[in-house]
């Protein structure tokens, strides 16, 4: 679903993901990051199965996370998930986590290399780079 430029995935916190306070461990934010951006290719019809299909890597080259929040168990959290840039080898990811109520939680960002399967770095593919910019026109 999306919400003007943001692309929207829905998680239920689950018992594991939560610290011994009963909150939600500071670096699941990044796991909620990772399955929000492998909804966002795959509504945009790129999926990263398919991208390995083709002999590609999309490899994390830096991840930034700020805490606003924190929410419990059982919580339904809201990741919204935009591209805010692409290069010729990188492309850079947005996220916002919010809770029912819409309050923030989680701000970050995620910047991935494209490598081929032998981990040289190669030019992200046309087909790619281009549902990537539509999504980012979107």
């Amino acid at each position: 679903m999306m919400e003007q430029d943001w692309h929207e995935t829905k998680i239920r916190v689950r018992y594991k993901d939560t610290d011994r306070m009963g909150l939600v461990y500071y670096g699941n934010y990044f796991t909620f990051f990772e399955v929000a951006r492998s909804e966002f290719m795959r509504d945009f019809g790129y999926p990263y199965a398919q991208i390995e299909a083709e002999g590609y890597n999309l490899v994390v080259t830096e991840a930034s996370s700020n805490y606003h929040a924190n929410t419990k168990y059982d919580a339904l959290v809201i990741v919204k998930t935009m591209i805010r840039s692409v290069k010729r080898v990188r492309v850079r990811f947005e996220y916002r986590v919010f809770d029912e109520k819409d309050r923030l939680l989680v701000s970050g960002h995620t910047v991935h290399a494209c490598l081929k399967t032998d981990q040289k770095p190669a030019r992200i593919p046309a087909k790619l780079k281009e549902i990537i910019e539509k999504a980012a026109r979107s």
